[in-house]
């Protein structure tokens, strides 16, 4: 049996925090595949499942490095989400600060790897950072598409039919995720 590592520094505390984000993440997103689901946008609803499937392999993704190296890993409790929107627009901005908060997340988690010679850790996050490029870009897409569409929320519906639901064009280089991606 393998000795485990209790958390001796900055970053793999971070790393542990890093777990809770990303799964509080999941967990809005849901939310907001069900809000849209119960709203009959099933191309919304698809989008934002997917993507809080995805929030979750990133989550795991985490769990796995800190496994692969003996580090201690306890899975936090998230958040209470928000659940109620009162237009379609409310939720999709919510999910863009939502991606600028992770952004941020990941990238403090970087350097603080750096600033600490985890020159593994660090390899290891650059895959995150190039994901949340991603991120940030499509739902500020999004979002301007919502923007546009004055409330008609098919015209974001027809967005996605032409733009699917699908892995990151990062996924080929991604990380394992403990217990399988999703």
């Amino acid at each position: 049996m393998k000795k485990i590592e209790p958390r001796t520094s900055r970053a793999q505390n971070l790393m542990e925090d890093q777990v809770g984000n990303e799964l509080n993440a999941s967990q809005q997103y849901l939310a907001i595949a069900v809000w849209f689901d119960q709203r009959d946008l099933p191309r919304l609803a698809a989008y934002f499942y997917r993507q809080s499937v995805r929030k979750r392999n990133h989550a795991l993704r985490v769990v796995q490095y800190m496994m692969d190296n003996n580090i201690a890993v306890e899975i936090p409790a998230v958040q209470t989400v928000r659940n109620d929107f009162s237009d379609p627009r409310e939720p999709i901005a919510l999910t863009l600060e939502q991606e600028r908060t992770v952004t941020q997340e990941v990238t403090t988690l970087s350097s603080v790897l750096r600033e600490e010679g985890d020159y593994l850790g660090e390899q290891f996050m650059r895959w995150f950072l190039s994901e949340q490029v991603d991120e940030l870009s499509r739902m500020s897409t999004m979002l301007n598409i919502t923007d546009r569409s004055q409330g008609n929320m098919f015209d974001l519906e027809d967005y996605l039919k032409r733009d699917p639901v699908g892995d990151s064009r990062y996924e080929s280089t991604a990380p394992r995720t403990a217990g399988g991606k999703l």
